[in-house]
């Protein structure tokens, strides 16, 4: 079970070239999903050396869904898992999960969802699948579609967001909880490089990232941006997310820069994002909750993992405009981080999200959960 996330294609080569859905699958099934009877074993020894009253997990922890399934509650510790991505539960009041559809306007749309999730289930099917014979291969039962279980298992659901950041679910669970994305600390150590006095020169900041998993090709965001915003009156900041990140763009810019243009590898956000006016990202979740928590509008693109469903919320919400590609064409984002500069309906938005993260106390909420078990 030990492989270096940064280069999964390393450990896993036969994910290369796969199709966006194509790789979703593989990487649910040999990365999340195969190693559960591994994993629950451990946690299981780690029970019995431990005997632990609650059990806190994420989303992609799989494993820790055999702990509610194998006893009542009771008698077994209580399941608590966080939701760090975009709640991936089935409703009536939504689309089917994965392509990043809005919810359904009227009656037709609702039909014709009813006919998508068929044929979406039909596509997982071989997941599923595998899914239950990892399960059933641990003597579990799995309750369902997987990403359903995922929110129904567990005896506590706690997503890392507002409501104004999720689909409205008429028949959601008791056992979901929208409880604010989670804090950072500032990372006082960090060395200001020169160019953060430009940060504070009356025009407006513009920040890329691809994120915490897309980074190793800048072309895919990152350059797009800085040709789109080359000979405009902003300051852009682009966080690489690697050490070498600003070698690798400037290797695809053929060495040129603009010089309002400021590459770092690694950037305190919570330092930098009081200072912007826009983040251009692709669409990470945990990216995206913390623009939204300094009250950042937001210019997001991507299409693997939960990134459609991410940006379709980014739209849905008011807060941002979404590209719907990884790669965006140059004239695509320029268009896109004009819009939202310029019409105040982003920034408003995005501000009233910020109130909402406000009223919620993550740590607390946490906190009372764990003590009630």
């Amino acid at each position: 079970m030990d492989y270096d996330d940064r280069d999964l294609s390393a450990s896993f080569p036969k994910r290369e070239g796969l199709a966006p859905f194509d790789r979703m699958v593989h990487d649910n099934k040999h990365i999340f999903i195969g190693p559960v009877p591994i994993h629950e074993k451990r946690v299981h020894e780690l029970l019995g050396e431990f005997p632990a009253t609650v059990v806190i997990g994420e989303l992609g922890s799989y494993w820790t869904l055999p702990i509610a399934l194998r006893a009542p509650r009771g008698r077994r510790p209580l399941l608590v898992q966080i939701g760090v991505g975009p709640a991936l539960l089935e409703s009536v009041d939504t689309a089917p999960c994965g392509p990043g559809l809005l919810p359904p306007a009227n009656d037709e749309e609702r039909a014709r969802y009813d006919e998508m999730r068929a044929q979406t289930r039909a596509m997982f099917a071989g997941m599923q699948q595998h899914a239950e014979d990892v399960f059933g291969s641990i003597g579990v039962t799995l309750p369902g579609e997987l990403f359903n279980a995922l929110a129904t298992v567990p005896d506590h659901l706690l997503q890392l967001t507002v409501p104004g950041f999720e689909y409205p679910r008429s028949d959601a669970p008791e056992s979901f909880r929208f409880i604010g994305p989670m804090p950072s600390l500032p990372d006082t150590d960090y060395e200001l490089p020169e160019w953060w006095a430009d940060l504070s020169s009356g025009r407006p900041v513009v920040v890329v990232t691809q994120g915490a998993v897309d980074y190793d090709d800048p072309s895919h965001l990152l350059v797009p941006t800085i040709r789109a915003l080359a000979d405009t009156d902003v300051t852009v900041v682009v966080a690489a997310g690697r050490s070498d990140g600003p070698d690798l763009v400037l290797a695809e810019m053929d060495g040129e820069i603009p010089a309002h243009v400021h590459l770092a590898g690694f950037v305190p956000f919570e330092q930098l994002l009081p200072l912007t006016d826009v983040l251009v990202t692709n669409a990470d979740y945990g990216g995206v909750q913390a623009a939204l928590r300094h009250g950042v509008p937001l210019v997001v693109g991507g299409e693997t993992e939960d990134k459609p469903e991410v940006a379709a919320r980014v739209e849905w919400s008011g807060t941002g405009i979404s590209l719907r590609t990884r790669r965006p064409e140059v004239a695509a984002v320029r268009t896109a981080v004009d819009k939202v500069l310029n019409d105040p309906q982003y920034r408003e938005r995005a501000r009233e999200l910020q109130s909402q993260f406000g009223e919620y106390r993550p740590f607390g909420i946490i906190a009372e959960v764990v003590e009630s078990a």
